[in-house]
């Protein structure tokens, strides 16, 4: 299912053959797929050069279209949500992954209002709250401080977004980390936008070895966390191993210690959200368990919502977005 402004047939970060155009929100692999060489690409200047660096991509970019503009979601760098108007004169919002708690490296985000919203289901539930930012930052700050002079600190983390976050923490700490190779990829894009990221490089002659050397601050991408562990702990000297993720609110991690951060957003800000955008009527995007349980979550608090599987909604059509009657939004209470 696309999304239509005009005659233009837009797809929603998934990989839809009836689209002829994508538009790609970010640059996370999960949100890539529809991502070609040959088809247009409606994205940020900063995603395109992030999917450059991570698939070997080189998109074509389009700026803008008519009847559609891109605003910030705050999630990782670049990251954009849709806005667009129909034929018809109502406006639609496709968020995208999008976090309100303002992160070191990236873009606050931006919120408008809007007659129908497409909002990310990432976090559906009810019952999950993310602390405070600057409350994660402080606890990572403190735990670099109390473990740096006793062994190795090891943080697994999402090559992009939150190991840049990562590394902005250490070095206001005033602790400069080595990162892999496809961090380090991720971060010269990141720098080039003006993030001021200082690191140690693997590609520049430092290693994550067996052999012993100076007790360090190391972030590698999750698919080599444990294989990096397992070399560095062959020195003999302690590794500290840990993981920052909104995931560790909801389960245990194999580290010594896990942190909340996170780059999404929990139901309290998505509900926040919706109230500041006051939609008509709201689909809850994503898989399609999440998108059930976010939009039953959401309808019980009062929202006029659903799951964007059942809607088969079409930008062209006004028959749901104005469902909920011309001068109602979303919240029914």
């Amino acid at each position: 299912m696309g999304m239509f402004i005009g005659s233009r047939n837009i797809s929603l970060d998934v990989k839809d053959k009836s689209s002829d155009i994508n538009f790609v929100s970010h640059a996370h692999s999960d949100h890539t797929s529809g991502v070609s060489a040959t088809k247009e690409t409606l994205s940020s200047d900063v995603t395109s050069e992030l999917v450059a660096v991570r698939k070997g991509i080189k998109i074509k970019s389009l700026r803008s279209i008519e009847g559609a503009r891109l605003l910030n979601a705050g999630h990782v760098l670049g990251s954009k949500q849709l806005y667009g108007v129909s034929d018809g004169g109502y406006s639609f919002v496709y968020s995208g992954d999008y976090q309100l708690q303002e992160s070191l490296v990236a873009e606050r985000i931006e919120i408008t209002n809007a007659d129908v919203l497409i909002i990310d289901s990432t976090y559906p539930y009810k019952d999950l709250e993310f602390e405070d930012k600057n409350d994660v930052i402080t606890a990572i700050q403190h735990y670099l401080d109390m473990k740096i002079m006793k062994g190795t600190i090891l943080f697994g983390a999402y090559a992009l977004g939150k190991a840049q976050e990562l590394i902005k923490i250490a070095n206001e700490a005033g602790y400069t980390p080595l990162v892999s190779r496809k961090i380090c990829a991720v971060n010269e894009v990141y720098n080039i936008h003006g993030a001021g990221l200082k690191y140690i490089s693997e590609s520049e002659g430092a290693e994550f070895t067996s052999e012993p050397s100076d007790t360090f601050i190391g972030i590698v991408e999750m698919n080599r966390f444990a294989e990096t562990n397992a070399l560095l702990s062959k020195s003999g000297k302690k590794v500290f191993t840990a993981v920052a993720t909104g995931f560790a609110n909801m389960f245990h991690m194999n580290t010594d210690v896990q942190f909340g951060l996170s780059d999404h957003a929990d139901f309290g800000q998505a509900t926040e959200y919706i109230d500041q955008c006051s939609p008509k009527v709201i689909y809850t995007y994503g898989n399609r368990r999440n998108q059930k349980e976010f939009a039953e979550a959401l309808s019980s608090e009062g929202y006029n919502a659903h799951p964007y599987y059942e809607s088969d909604y079409s930008i062209a059509t006004e028959a749901n977005a104005l469902a909920a009657g011309p001068n109602m939004n979303a919240h029914k209470r």
